[in-house]
Formats: C-alpha cells, structure tokens, sequence
C-alpha cells in the first residue's frame, strides 16, 4: 500500500508517499480502507520526534481516519461498512487496522472527509469535559486554544450543554470564528490577562498550554473547579501555588488518548457515540474544516498546522 513515511527524523518536512507493507491483522482487529484522515497537533509533535507512538502502535502518522471495512477478520463486524476509527496510529495511509472497539459509524448525513476530521477531537472533548471534568448547564467553562480543532469542537460542546463558554485566541479573526461557533466570553491573550477577566469564575478548564497558564488558570478557576490539561504547547514544567489550589478546592487532572488500553479507547468511543453522535446529526455540533489535501502533501500540511493559520481542522484526503 501508499503510506506517508518520514524519511529523515525530526524534519516535518521529510514525509514522503512511499511504498509500505499493508498491515497484518491482529486478533480483534479489522483492515479499514482509508478515504480520509483527519490531522492533529499530535502528528506534528511526532514529526518533530517530541511523540512517538505508544509501544505496539503503527508508527505511520495519523490518529483518526473515515474509510470502509475490506476485512472483517475476526470480529463481527462487516465488509463494505463505513467507519470512522479513533487510532493510535497509521491513519496517513491506504489501509490500517483498526481494533473493533474503536469503530464508530459514520454520522447521518456526513462525509467521509467530515467524519474523519472529527473523531479524535470529539473522544478527546467528551472524555475530558463530559466524562471526567462533568461540565453542566450553567458552569463557565474556559477553552484555550478556542479557535482549533479541539476548541472549535468544545465551544459547541459546551453549549450544547448548557454551560457559558470563554475562550482565547491570538487574533480578532479567530474570535470571531469562535463567537459564530456561540463562545460568549471572548479573550485576545495577546492583549488581555485571561486569568483577570475570568478570576474565580471557572468552573471547567480545558487548557492545552500546560506550565506557561499553569498560575493563570489557578487563579481564574473557580471554588470546586476542574482543570484538565491535555497538551503542553507552553512547556512542561511550571510553579504550583498549592495554597490557592487547596483555598479552591480545586483538582487538576492531565490525560492523553493516545497512550490508552484498547478497553479503555473503547468504553471513551462507546460513550462518546452515544453523547455526541445525535449532537452532530442534529446540526447542534458540526464539523469545522479548514481545508483538505491530497494525501501525499501531509508534510505541508503539518508545517501550515505548525504556523498557526488553520482554523478548525485540516484533512487529508485518500
């Protein structure tokens, strides 16, 4: 099969189509042929060989793809269905194999682009703010990050589910992408201190800065408040007040998808079908893509990822 392949390490712009052995099934698995892949900061970390693959997974590039199944293996499920898959790897490609829990069907009415771009932001967004932080109708809920593929997705999660929504981006552009995506709370971080706009009001963090927020988001989390730290685009190592922590009662919680057991992937897909795929058929939740491209321009791809341009997701098409 075609799969895209880094032929020279830590240099994102080395990703090349190339000719690779199509993958062997494992018990549990099916073979799924690729239409679409959606793309995430992730892979651009793994290009920069800040991310590799947990041990075991495929160390082709991709998280989250939408295709059909050519091989049902041993599992019940069967040929010619149309599936979106959550992975731990190898979306970038014309075929991958997927364990059967982490199948989903594709949302009525949706692409095969659209439901790729999709499924990693909604069980990232779910199992952080739905099954872990519990956020409610009525909590003010902080997304940083508010105009990415994973912001984009939870300013209409969480309105979805009642909560008023605060976000910041870098630009008055993607503020106004956010506000049209019903965030009420808009925050330039560039010209504005988040953690004075929002000092003791929030109820629910999603925040994929890490270290460099780290004292912000105490201070802006509000009495019982949950922060839930998911990337760390401004380092890994911060100061902790623990004493206005514990005055807040306040927990922090850092997870990764990725590195999950195969179980554990699939009672998050599972859940997440459940919540959000009547979300996305109603129209409440819709996808956000900011463009596509041909599978064999996923190096470019990641580099304009990199540059902060893209609002919403990217999508790679097979």
């Amino acid at each position: 099969m075609q799969a895209i392949v880094q032929t020279e390490e830590k240099n994102t712009a080395s990703l090349e189509l190339q000719e690779v052995p199509t993958p062997q099934l494992q018990p549990g698995e099916v073979l799924v042929e690729v239409k679409a892949a959606g793309i995430n900061r992730a892979d651009l970390l793994q290009s920069q060989g800040n991310y590799p693959p947990p041990p075991g997974a495929s160390e082709i590039f991709g998280l989250e793809c939408a295709g059909i199944i050519v091989d049902a293996g041993d599992t019940d499920r069967q040929v010619g269905e149309e599936v979106a898959c959550l992975l731990s790897g190898g979306a970038y490609a014309e075929y991958v194999a997927v364990p059967a829990g982490q199948l989903m069907p594709i949302p009525a009415g949706y692409s095969f682009v659209e439901a790729a771009s999709i499924v990693e932001v909604a069980c990232t967004v779910w199992s952080n703010i739905g099954m872990l932080a519990g956020l409610k109708k009525g909590d003010t809920f902080l997304i940083h990050g508010g105009a990415g593929g994973i912001g984009t997705f939870a300013i209409q999660m969480g309105k979805a589910l009642g909560a008023t929504v605060a976000v910041t981006a870098g630009s008055a552009e993607k503020l106004a992408t956010c506000k049209e995506l019903g965030a009420d709370i808009l925050i330039n971080y560039r010209e504005e201190d988040f953690a004075e706009v929002l000092k003791n009001k929030a109820n629910v963090i999603l925040d994929i800065i890490g270290a460099k927020y780290l004292g912000q988001n105490v201070k802006a989390m509000a009495p019982d408040g949950h922060m839930v730290v998911i990337g760390f685009q401004g380092g890994i190592k911060g100061e902790l007040n623990l004493g206005l922590l514990l005055a807040k009662r306040g927990t922090i919680s850092a997870t990764a998808l990725r590195s999950r057991e195969v179980a554990d992937k699939a009672r998050i897909v599972k859940s997440t079908v459940e919540n959000i795929w009547p979300l996305l058929e109603d129209g409440t939740i819709s996808h956000h893509i900011d463009h596509t491209l041909p599978l064999a321009e996923a190096g470019a791809a990641l580099m304009k990822l990199e540059e902060g341009s893209v609002t919403g997701k990217l999508v790679l098409e097979v």
